[in-house]
């Protein structure tokens, strides 16, 4: 075996090597993506188009888990933590994992949820908003656990309803979800507002970058500059306490000691974090965390008679009803803290007295508050360790009191209520429900959507105190502090950033080392090598490769009306002008070895050098007229497409095109390989074959891999993908068919001979 077989192998598995890390590199930026098929990306579908022996990947239904639901002509999904405490669980990832257990109903909570439904009964029951259209909605518990939650989200976009709906039709009707995120009415982490990395949150609640302020301000004007910190594992905590220790420490405070409370916190954590409070100098103590999460260590607390502490609250507990009964009284006595504004909702009240008990399905909530609120057991079949009476039937929640039926200023459940508003006005306007021409009083309530195409407008207000928002123009957002519009940033691949960089370099470098090759084989174009190797159509190659690489340029740089149009041409037409060399040249070898010499040289001679440009013109001619016809018919053009960014982009009004070019290539390059397989094993030492066998591999290695990141990869990533398969497949042609021919003529001359060669009539 030569050595110019063994450079050419091992330079195959070179690129295919850095195809396979390249793509998957692009394709793992689709979670910033906001635009383009970021819904086509890998997904686990029925399965019914697989086949029974291979493994695959199924969706499970978890019908154990309980449900507030209501049907509708488009559902929406609510989240909410109605239990304070979640048993936590190893996972050792043999077996389905189980259900996590709840407990300590969360009345103030269970308020929110049904704030949700009674927003949802509003609109529906509103002839000028969304009219035609009834909402739906299916709400289930998070239990203030980040676990436990994530599986409700997953929940919510692949159980099958009672009708036998398709995954596809689940996940197109439940557009988005109130929750924690990504519609939130109590996430205020700073770090939610960076739309590159959630393109998709919303929220009704102001971000902790304004409740930090005010606490420091607080702190600093009470003259309390020595502190310590309390927070939990979760990142509301992290930065929040992060920002609060910055700022403090700009003010000339410091902070003495920071305790993180646990998930799941043991009695020996409890006592370690009691003992570490109580051993301290600071007597404020700032927390980031909500109730739930604060009940076992203030139980502690209270158990060793802890006082003379002042604490200050973060808005999640500041008015939790959970830590106002009087054993908590001597132990949180004076507490400052933030909270949102409190409003009154009309009709609220009446609604949340009028709900009662049911043993339909769907109900398990209502009945757990029930139970909970009146301390008694609706089934009287059920056995209780605690031996609860059964509910008589009588009770009544005008008659009780609780952070349940408190709704003189209800903060929470107004942020809840103006987020289900939000989202029926997104919905209004994305469903043409006031469009020109469309029928009075009713929506498209038929056409398909998904969560992606919600309207997102992350709005300002520069008055202070003002309740609504001004609407920035097109192309604008707004800035960190929601007071004024910015231009937005335009984003498309520069010359100037280091991935244009990168790419430039790589184009220069193909266009000079063919440039090198093609001087070589001019110098060289009398010796055999050159001359067996059909050195007409090895300059057209080369021509054509310089092309390839240079059409790469194209793709670099702000796009305009010429770029756009003549990139896609180019490349397609540059790419079916080598291939087309390269299945002549495959049809000389396999005419010239494979068969007889008599009748080997007689089919030469019948496909000779006329012929041979004859069959690359008919090859190259369907391509120039496809790309001719596109650009004709439907001509890209630059558009700005704003999700996070201004995405400077090709707009291509037929993307079909683009596949037929592509497909043309395909076709193309799957005859050559064909043709090439068959002769790679003729014997001569001049035998092209097997080196058009390995370009060709790599050119499909780096196409297969090109195609699923060109999908997925968002913005100037995806122009990104292209470019780099362009340069790779190119790259890949020139060195493995040119390179072993270059080695030869420079550095073993004694082997650029016509001694060996079988094939005489090549003379």
């Amino acid at each position: 075996m030569d050595r110019s077989f063994l450079s050419c192998w091992g330079f195959t598995l070179l690129l295919w090597a850095i195809s396979s890390i390249f793509f998957p590199v692009f394709s793992g930026l689709q979670h910033i993506a906001k635009e383009k098929n970021d819904t086509h990306g890998l997904e686990a579908g029925d399965g019914n188009d697989a086949s029974p022996s291979l493994p695959r990947c199924v969706k499970t239904v978890d019908t154990q888990r309980p449900a507030l639901h209501s049907r509708g002509d488009v559902m929406i999904g609510g989240i909410f933590p109605l239990h304070y405490s979640a048993s936590v669980s190893q996972q050792k990832y043999i077996n389905k994992p189980e259900l996590i257990t709840c407990s300590g109903f969360d009345h103030r909570a269970f308020r929110w949820m049904m704030t949700m439904v009674f927003a949802v009964n509003e609109i529906n029951n509103n002839s000028s908003l969304l009219p035609g259209v009834k909402l739906g909605y299916r709400i289930l518990d998070g239990c203030d656990h980040v676990p436990t939650s994530l599986q409700a989200l997953l929940y919510l976009n692949s159980t099958v309803s009672e009708e036998s709906m398709t995954w596809k039709q689940v996940e197109e009707m439940i557009p988005a979800c109130l929750a924690d995120s990504p519609v939130s009415y109590f996430a205020t982490c700073t770090c939610l507002s960076d739309k590159s990395t959630y393109p998709s949150f919303l929220r009704t609640v102001p971000s902790d970058l304004f409740q930090v302020r005010g606490l420091v301000q607080m702190v600093t004007f009470m003259s309390w500059l020595w502190v310590g910190t309390i927070g939990t594992t979760d990142d509301y905590s992290h930065y929040g306490i992060q920002a609060f220790s910055h700022q403090l420490r700009q003010q000339g405070g410091c902070v003495e000691f920071q305790l993180t409370i646990p998930k799941s916190p043991t009695a020996a954590e409890l006592k370690e974090m009691a003992d570490r409070l109580q051993s301290s100098t600071a007597r404020v103590v700032v927390v980031f965390a909500t109730e739930g999460q604060l009940l076992e260590f203030f139980l502690e607390l209270i158990y060793r008679n802890m006082t003379g502490i002042q604490w200050v609250a973060s808005e999640a507990w500041v008015t939790a009803s959970l830590l106002t009964t009087p054993r908590f009284h001597a132990l949180l006595e004076g507490t400052l803290g933030f909270s949102f504004p409190g409003a009154e909702i009309p009709g609220l009240k009446e609604f949340l007295l009028n709900i009662c008990p049911s043993p339909k399905p769907g109900m398990e909530f209502v009945n757990m508050f029930w139970e909970d609120l009146f301390g008694c057991k609706l089934n009287s079949d059920t056995k209780s360790a605690d031996e609860s009476p059964v509910c008589t039937g009588s009770e009544d929640l005008r008659y009780t009191q609780s952070s349940y039926t408190d709704v003189s200023q209800v903060r929470i459940s107004y942020n809840v209520y103006k987020a289900v508003y939000a989202i029926a006005h997104a919905l209004h306007s994305l469903l043409n429900c006031e469009s020109p021409g469309s029928n009075v009083g009713t929506c498209k309530k038929r056409e398909p959507f998904t969560s992606k195409q919600v309207p997102n407008y992350g709005q300002i207000s520069n008055q202070t105190g003002s309740t609504e928002c001004q609407r920035c123009p097109e192309y604008y957002w707004p800035d960190k502090d929601k007071v004024k519009c910015l231009p937005g940033i335009e984003e498309f691949l520069s010359f100037s950033e280091t991935m244009g960089i990168i790419l430039v370099i790589l184009t220069l470098v193909g266009v000079l080392l063919t440039f090198s090759l093609t001087i070589i084989f001019l110098h060289f174009r009398s010796t055999p090598i050159v001359k067996a190797n059909n050195s007409e159509i090895s300059f057209l190659l080369l021509l054509s490769l310089k092309l390839c690489f240079l059409c790469s340029l194209l793709f670099i740089g702000q796009p305009s009306l010429w770029k756009c149009r003549l990139r896609q041409a180019a490349f397609g037409i540059s790419f079916v002008l080598c291939l087309s060399c390269l299945l002549v040249k495959t049809i000389v070898v396999l005419f010239a070895f494979r068969t007889n010499l008599r009748a080997g040289c007689c089919a030469l001679k019948l496909f000779g050098p006329s012929r041979q440009r004859t069959l690359i013109l008919c090859t190259t001619a369907p391509q120039v007229c496809l790309c001719a016809g596109w650009l004709l018919a439907a001509p890209s053009f630059p558009v700005r497409n704003p999700a996070y960014q201004i995405v400077l982009e090709c707009k291509e009004p037929w993307p079909p095109g683009f596949y037929l070019v592509l497909g043309y290539i395909g076709l193309l390059a799957f005859l050559c390989l064909l043709l090439a397989f068959v002769g790679r094993k003729l014997p001569n030492t001049f035998n092209e074959a097997k080196l058009i066998t390995f370009s060709l591999l790599i050119f499909w290695a780096v196409w297969i891999s090109f195609i699923p990141a060109y999908v997925s990869s968002p913005g100037k990533f995806t122009v990104a993908v292209e470019v780099f398969a362009i340069l790779a497949s190119s790259f890949g042609l020139l060195l493995c068919i040119f390179l072993p021919k270059c080695f030869i003529i420079l550095l073993r001359p004694e082997r650029n001979v016509k001694k060996g060669m079988t094939g005489k009539c090549l003379r």
